[in-house]
């Protein structure tokens, strides 16, 4: 057991703390994770470009508030901890935070439905209430090998642009949002309109494509489901399902 940092760290990051380690649990939960090999990232409140991510070599279903290692842009490490960080794996991560000041959270899984949408030369298609949120604000990128490269930071940094989904080609899919709560509801939003995208060409018929105006006026329709509060108005059902499961993810 990981001993308690909440009396050593400031009642905000320890908030961050608790909505990260609950979204890596519930990616666990959800069966979003690829073993340890994907990344959750969330930046901490200040001038700094300071972060915090998974310990290196722990499954999701482990981690705690106090297990998550604050690290700088470079992948420092800022504070003693017993756990690696992988500098390859916030390859990804660190390029998108470092343009984008709005990203508070990367989201990056490699679901079997999202890798195998993104070897689609289509991509997401318009077929799904779904799909319409994504393709409001989706953007690709091509795959250029394991992403631990510093060269390739710019490519992707231009193809995300403003953009909150990004599909990373034969790769898998990753999401940005101001907060963790936005960054989760918009991989649940992606991630079922990757699944239910291979549901319908499963049936072998053509498939009915949404009004491409529909797609055009997405953002209001959001606002008006969620209340104007975005992944806020879904975090607190998330975490008392959470906690139905497991609490250990607090310590």
């Amino acid at each position: 057991m990981t001993p308690s940092l909440q009396a050593q760290v400031s009642p905000e990051e320890w908030q961050l703390r608790l909505d990260l380690a609950a979204a890596y649990r519930l990616v666990a939960l959800y069966g979003w994770s690829d073993l340890v090999f994907t990344h959750i990232s969330a930046r901490i409140p200040g001038p700094e470009h300071h972060f915090l991510i998974n310990p290196y070599g722990m499954m999701f279903d482990e981690i705690t508030a106090s297990s998550l290692v604050k690290i700088d842009q470079d992948c420092n490490k800022l504070s003693d901890s017993p756990f690696p960080v992988n500098p390859a794996g916030f390859t990804i991560h660190s390029a998108v935070h470092a343009v984008r000041e709005d990203a508070g959270c990367v989201l990056h899984t490699h679901t079997r439905a999202g890798v195998g949408v993104s070897a689609q030369q289509g991509g997401v298609l318009p077929i799904s209430q779904q799909s319409t949120f994504v393709l409001a604000s989706l953007a690709y990128h091509a795959y250029e090998g394991v992403a631990f490269r510093e060269d390739e930071k710019p490519r992707l940094q231009a193809d995300l642009g403003d953009k909150n989904f990004l599909m990373l080609r034969n790769h898998g899919l990753l999401t940005v949002g101001r907060t963790i709560a936005d960054a989760f509801l918009n991989m649940y939003i992606f991630e079922t309109t990757c699944q239910i995208q291979l549901a319908a060409q499963s049936g072998g018929v053509p498939l009915t494509e949404v009004n491409p105006q529909i797609v055009q006026g997405v953002a209001h329709a959001m606002k008006v489901q969620t209340g104007g509060m975005g992944g806020a108005f879904v975090w607190p059902a998330l975490i008392r399902k959470l906690d139905r499961t497991d609490t250990g993810w607090r310590a």
